[in-house]
């Protein structure tokens, strides 16, 4: 299996409101979704995820809350399954197994 992939915060609250929200969301719902972050700092984590290719947009060239509210957002349907994953917060099953000597 590929790698796993490690998300922060901002990371986190932004792809958990595009999962929330469904197949698409425009970037007015996506602001008032992410309404913890600063306007800077989630433009700046949105623009990574686009780089990375987790996030797709219909446009890529968006500096301020003006620009960006009428941009479709979408999680990229290949990372889909590996980032619910990266939001699971469940911890890994440990062995039951006991080494006996």
């Amino acid at each position: 299996m590929g790698r796993e992939i490690q998300l922060d915060g901002a990371e986190t609250s932004i792809i958990k409101a595009l999962v929330s929200a469904g197949n698409e969301i425009d970037g007015g719902k996506l602001i008032t979704l992410c309404e913890d972050l600063e306007i800077a700092e989630l433009i700046d984590t949105l623009r990574g995820l686009i780089q990375m290719g987790y996030v797709d947009a219909d446009s890529n060239a968006f500096y301020d809350a003006e620009e960006m509210e009428d941009i479709a957002f979408r999680v990229n349907s290949g990372y889909s399954k590996a980032l619910k994953d990266a939001l699971d917060e469940k911890p890994e099953k440990k062995s039951k197994r006991v080494r006996r000597e």
